[in-house]
């Protein structure tokens, strides 16, 4: 039998035939997504006259805006009788708004650290990059310090001393096992910090001066305020966070305990009051004769109120995971921190994707709050510069620049998010 010659074998390929009129084009597609029942074509119908409402409304405003002003009187002059939006506050408080009271001649440090922030953050978000570059990402915020305050270029290294002496010493007491040395490695970590930093820094400084002009705290302000303390504290409550969330999973009671308390007690607790507590009562708490600065004060509060709710976006994560994972990783012969370092957790941080972004951009948007303690963010910049006679009366121009400005952030980190989730996504391919 031939099979060349079966006839259900066809020889040849049909011609393409034309779409059916009619279907899959835009009306089918407006008729099925936005009038396919009665409420959607009510809530269809709503929204376009709200969005038609709000153009009518905001149109005008915008298209008859004032760029070029030094005061709102001379805007109102410009504008005569008609609406319009003066944003000559932008034009003429740029600098305030971005810096704060940082001194103009100085601009250039605070955009030489914002430069090379993203030379920081390269190796970490991209993975193209090797991962050799982490060298710097190491070492940058010492550097972003030393760039945006100033002072002797020698603190910054005698703080990095101190990770360099906490690692000597866990090293030393290895033999102990691993969580004594743990402890033993923060303590004398803690204590050169505390301690022995400043001077040695000092000694250092009076032999080999290298230094910049010091920037008061005070005089550190708008968005740089804002990104110092929302990237410092979205670096640090990470790994805070995942230490936090497997000393919650953790068979041992004390470790469980002060996890436990931890978590829950900063939960309960507003950030508002943290912050009081971080402005007035943390240095109650620190040996005498010791001065935090207020923005590291904050920073430290901040950190630590985003770590315990990261700390449950990850405990989510870890308890999402099928028990065969524990299992496999058991079967493998690996110990706990090999186990949670090359199977449990980089599965569970690709679950909390969404969760730990979202904690993120919430602590972003955070950083608003320290203005009741007497910090220049952007909202207490705009107060400052609504209070002045020039701009007195102005108001919607400087809370949507402000705002556009945070959605800028928020929508990137939420885009970056969303990229990191399909490159991980290796389950479904």
């Amino acid at each position: 039998m031939n099979m060349q010659n079966l006839s259900f074998v066809r020889q040849d390929m049909v011609a393409a035939s034309p779409r059916p009129s009619g279907r899959g084009g835009t009306l089918e597609w407006t008729r099925k997504n936005l009038f396919n029942s009665w409420l959607s074509t009510l809530l269809t119908v709503g929204s376009v006259l709200t969005v038609a409402w709000l153009i009518v409304a905001v149109a005008p405003w915008l298209g008859n805006s004032v760029w070029r002003a030094n005061s709102l009187v001379e805007c109102r002059q410009v504008l005569g009788d008609a609406p319009g939006a003066c944003w000559g506050v932008i034009r003429d408080r740029w600098p305030q708004l971005l810096f704060g009271f940082y001194p103009a001649h100085l601009y250039w440090r605070p955009v030489l650290a914002f430069a090379l922030l993203f030379a920081a953050l390269a190796p970490v978000l991209l993975r193209a990059l090797p991962r050799r570059a982490l060298w710097f990402s190491i070492v940058y915020p010492g550097i972003a310090y030393f760039l945006i305050w100033g002072g002797s270029l020698w603190f910054p290294i005698s703080v990095y001393f101190g990770f360099a002496v906490g690692a000597g010493l866990f090293m030393l007491a290895a033999r102990a096992g691993k969580g004594p040395s743990v402890g033993i490695a923060v303590i004398g970590a803690s204590v050169w910090w505390v301690y022995a930093a400043q001077p040695i820094s000092s000694l250092a400084d009076g032999m080999a001066p290298i230094a910049l002009d010091s920037i008061a705290s005070r005089d550190v302000g708008g968005f740089l305020l804002s990104i110092i303390i929302g990237v410092t504290g979205i670096a640090m409550s990470l790994p805070l966070g995942i230490l936090l969330a497997l000393g919650r999973r953790s068979n041992l009671p004390l470790i469980h305990m002060l996890s436990v308390v931890f978590i829950e007690f900063i939960r309960g607790v507003p950030l508002i009051t943290l912050l009081f507590t971080a402005s007035l009562l943390l240095n109650y708490f620190l040996p005498p004769g010791t001065n935090f600065d207020l923005i590291l004060r904050v920073v430290i509060m901040v950190t630590l109120f985003a770590s315990a709710y990261m700390a449950e976006v990850i405990r989510g994560g870890l308890a999402a995971l099928p028990k065969g994972q524990y299992e496999a990783a058991e079967a493998l012969g690996l110990d706990y921190w090999k186990s949670q370092q090359l199977v449990i957790l980089p599965q569970a941080l690709k679950i909390s994707i969404p969760g730990i972004v979202n904690s993120f951009i919430g602590l972003f948007k955070d950083t608003t709050l320290v203005m009741f303690i007497g910090l220049l963010d952007p909202i207490a910049l705009a107060a400052a510069i609504r209070a002045n006679t020039n701009w007195q009366g102005i108001y919607w121009e400087l809370f949507i620049f402000i705002g556009a400005v945070f959605f800028v952030f928020c929508f990137s980190m939420s885009r970056y998010s969303q990229y990191l989730e399909r490159r991980l996504k290796t389950d479904h391919r």
